[in-house]
């Protein structure tokens, strides 16, 4: 192999790729946090007691579970705004990352709600607590924490696959990449930066998530 590198001709771009990549942490951040919470609201409809609210919910996870990410986002961006529904590239990429975050959320959530015993909810109706706040006080944190590790990795897969936004030019940073690639043909060492930035968000998300359960938790 006779090749000589050239990263001085991406670093060149340095700007570019760190805006993109600001991008992309703000996109992950703000898409987690809502992503959560529509994970939580979603478990509490898959255990409704209410037909069309457990129907309703159902029907919401197994369409986007067994749906392409990239055409859920096709569909925002670009389906909505044949009805008139217009969002700027940022705005579908985000609405994107929360529904699909939420969809596989609700599922994990769920699962942690399943896990506390019969036993607690008694205990806080026992004790005339509504069925609310029995949820809120008693069962929500300690369900979070039984699948707060799951609920992470979920997170970063999620991070990771904002990739697929540069398709609607999100200018994060994987658009920053093809952009730079486009204007030195220097394909390896732009893509070898680009997945080293990715390797490196992804490892900050996960300590920042285990920072963040360590503080919560303990405090349980």
């Amino acid at each position: 192999m006779n090749y000589t590198f050239h990263f001085a001709d991406v670093f060149a771009y340095a700007d570019l790729l760190l805006r993109g990549a600001w991008l992309t942490v703000q996109l992950s951040a703000i898409s987690t946090m809502l992503g959560l919470i529509v994970g939580i609201a979603g478990a509490l409809g898959r255990n409704s007691q209410i037909t069309p609210v457990r129907w309703l919910a159902t029907a919401y996870v197994e369409l986007i579970r067994n749906t392409p990410f990239i055409v859920q986002l096709f569909f925002l961006y670009f389906g909505l705004a044949q009805m008139g529904i217009k969002m700027t590239a940022g705005q579908a990429a985000l609405l994107t990352m929360v529904v699909n975050l939420g969809a596989y959320a609700t599922e994990i959530v769920r699962a942690g709600i399943d896990a506390i015993s019969k036993g607690q909810w008694e205990a806080g109706l026992s004790l005339a607590m509504t069925r609310w706040q029995v949820f809120r006080h008693v069962v929500l944190l300690p369900a979070l924490e039984k699948i707060y590790p799951a609920l992470t990795s979920q997170f970063i897969i999620v991070m990771l696959g904002s990739s697929v936004v540069s398709q609607i030019s999100a200018e994060e940073l994987t658009f920053a990449g093809n952009f730079i690639q486009s204007r030195n043909f220097r394909s390896f060492e732009v893509y070898f930066v680009i997945t080293g930035l990715y390797l490196l968000l992804a490892l900050g998300f996960r300590q920042v998530f285990r920072l963040i359960g360590q503080r919560v938790f303990r405090k349980a």
